[in-house]
């Protein structure tokens, strides 16, 4: 009996949600290229759907399309598109409309919103400080802690984001996303006292939820590089 040659199967994917708040091509593409400076390994060439609930056809799409290109992300749908015009503009490059699904995909801030005051270290002090939160990190909110580590000591929701260019420690439920060693510092951990992220990273090495070893799910963990690639261990 011949096998069919092909197959229609369901899948999730954890993609990023970048919400386009500016109708300048040159002011997006600005702040693209800032937000991927803080972790260029994990979200260079990244594949993301581009929420345009903020533009209207005013926009020049062709012009904002490669103005995203360009910044190195790769734009595989698009969301939250009102304005019919613009929805002609859009589709005439071919790119498909898609419904935001809870599982499938996550928001990152909007470009144009301002990052949270990174704590400031002076020239002469190399050393890392720490950064700490005592608040539930919610959906939609990103905490980056520049030179410093970050502490967590509540919640962090799924659709949340940490990240910092040292250690990043979670006393909390952790859901969202945890990026230590932003800046490029292999020898970054994080510390979680309860592993339920959608996705870990260190220096660019990362892993989705789906990645993260079963007997560690949901439980104290360490994560550090070894030889370059993501170890886990139990938190003790």
């Amino acid at each position: 009996m011949s096998q069919t040659p092909i197959e229609l199967k369901g899948s999730n994917f954890t993609l990023s949600v970048v919400h386009i708040n500016h109708s300048q091509p040159d002011v997006v593409l600005n702040a693209l290229q800032e937000k991927i400076a803080q972790a260029p390994s994990f979200l260079a060439n990244a594949p993301v759907v581009v929420n345009v609930a903020s533009l209207n056809s005013t926009v020049d799409w062709k012009s904002m399309y490669h103005a995203i290109s360009q910044s190195g992300l790769k734009i595989v749908g698009i969301s939250g598109c009102k304005d019919e015009q613009l929805k002609t503009q859009i589709a005439t490059l071919g790119i498909p409309f898609l419904n935001e699904g809870k599982a499938a995909v996550q928001k990152t801030p909007p470009v144009n919103q301002e990052s949270p005051e990174p704590v400031k270290i002076s020239d002469d002090d190399k050393a890392l400080r720490t950064r700490i939160v005592d608040t539930p990190i919610r959906s939609g909110q990103q905490i980056y802690a520049r030179n410093a580590d970050l502490i967590v000591t509540s919640s962090v929701s799924a659709g949340a984001e940490l990240v910092a260019d040292g250690n990043i420690h979670i006393y909390g439920n952790m859901r969202g996303r945890a990026l230590a060693g932003a800046s490029g510092d292999t020898q970054a951990q994080i510390f979680c006292t309860h592993l339920a992220a959608e996705l870990v990273s260190i220096a660019g090495e990362y892993w989705i939820m789906d990645q993260i070893p079963n007997d560690f799910f949901s439980k104290a963990a360490r994560l550090a590089l070894r030889e370059g690639k993501l170890a886990i261990e139990p938190l003790n």
